[in-house]
């Protein structure tokens, strides 16, 4: 028996709780200007005053849900004043999910699922709040699922306008919006009142993607578990997918699968290894936020191979019937949002022509679109 070996009753992580996704990590960089902004517009409610209301968008793993969580966190130790609800709109995506959650968050208690209005509920949660003169903050975490389900405007509605129902609720709305290259426009009615200060959260950089996977190897690791060669091809994959997400589940991942093989050290083979095991569950999490336009459009690419601009419009508006700006609008959120490569090419009648294709394989894809 070789010391490299591990023994059974041995493990490689000291404090795997850290790569857990839902942890929340004490540090939190690169990040800095975002959250003072989001304090900025918070700090209102300490002085008893309704607070800014934020429009927080930024891709998927960039940060923005641990922002808004770490604030609501700090302020909590300042405040008895402030009740903070953050609700996960692609799990409660209709206004009376919304408010229940709320509810629950004020008194402790869920309400029944049948056989309540939502008019009445909410006249609940808005005479708690007057009656025990606390301040509401509710986070719409992934709002696009309220844009995608047709609530989003209902719901902000009734959280924006609720001081005209009862006058001395004090409500505001932090809207965080996991999408990329789509304008969301909210109803005008809602709009003149949302007023948000808009907070954005782009893709981490490869120097800092690596500080961050290395923090978190530092704390969820023993010394010298996962040489400097691993570490950098984790990067490359987080680099590729933009999602910082993908690097935490890759390190818990990679450190099981050694562990698997009783080894003291992870390995390049252990990241291959649990790339190919989870690489579907991210690119099908990507594409169940996407609208159905824009799923038909990426399931046409990944059965059309590389297409030129114009034959990929000709087969979007068959089956759509939307036409080329809302086309063009669509293709250009797919790219940014490094679903495809768009790039020109030398041939076409006016100049230069766009070949479009996917970055993920096509079988992958056409894969996710079927579930």
């Amino acid at each position: 028996m070789t010391k490299d070996v591990l023994l059974w009753d041995e493990t490689i992580f000291r404090n795997g709780e850290v790569l857990e996704l839902d942890y929340l990590p004490e540090y939190f960089a690169h990040r800095e200007s975002q959250l003072q902004a989001l304090k900025f517009s918070l700090k209102p409610a300490m002085r008893g005053m309704r607070p800014v209301n934020c429009l927080v968008k930024g891709p998927p793993g960039t940060g923005k849900t641990t922002a808004v969580q770490k604030v609501f966190n700090e302020m909590k130790e300042h405040t008895d004043n402030v009740v903070f609800a953050k609700i996960n709109c692609q799990m409660d995506s209709t206004r009376f999910a919304v408010v229940s959650r709320i509810y629950e968050k004020l008194v402790n208690i869920k309400p029944p699922t049948s056989g309540v209005a939502f008019r009445k509920l909410f006249e609940k949660v808005l005479k708690h709040l007057v009656d025990t003169n606390k301040i509401l903050v509710v986070a719409l975490d992934d709002i696009n699922y309220l844009f995608h389900e047709g609530h989003a405007d209902e719901v902000m509605y009734s959280l924006l306008r609720a001081h005209e129902q009862y006058p001395g609720a004090r409500v505001s709305v932090i809207a965080i919006i996991s999408d990329v290259g789509t304008s969301y426009n909210f109803d005008p009615r809602v709009g003149s009142v949302f007023l948000p200060e808009e907070i954005n959260f782009p893709r981490y950089g490869p120097g800092e993607i690596g500080d961050i996977v290395r923090n978190r190897v530092q704390h969820a690791f023993y010394p010298n578990v996962v040489p400097d060669e691993v570490c950098e091809r984790i990067v490359e994959y987080v680099s590729t997918t933009g999602d910082l997400r993908v690097g935490i589940d890759l390190l818990k991942r990679s450190g099981l699968n050694a562990e698997r093989r009783a080894s003291r050290t992870t390995s390049l083979e252990d990241v291959e290894k649990a790339y190919d095991a989870s690489r579907l569950t991210y690119l099908c999490r990507s594409i169940r936020s996407l609208t159905e336009h824009e799923r038909t459009l990426l399931g046409l690419i990944a059965k059309g191979g590389d297409l030129q601009t114009g034959d990929l419009y000709k087969s979007f508006h068959e089956i759509t019937g939307l036409g080329y700006t809302r086309f063009y609008e669509i293709l250009e959120k797919m790219n940014s949002s490094q679903f495809l490569d768009a790039d020109f090419s030398g041939k076409g009648m006016r100049g230069r022509t766009r070949m479009i294709k996917t970055r993920y394989e096509p079988q992958d894809i056409l894969k996710c679109l079927e579930h």
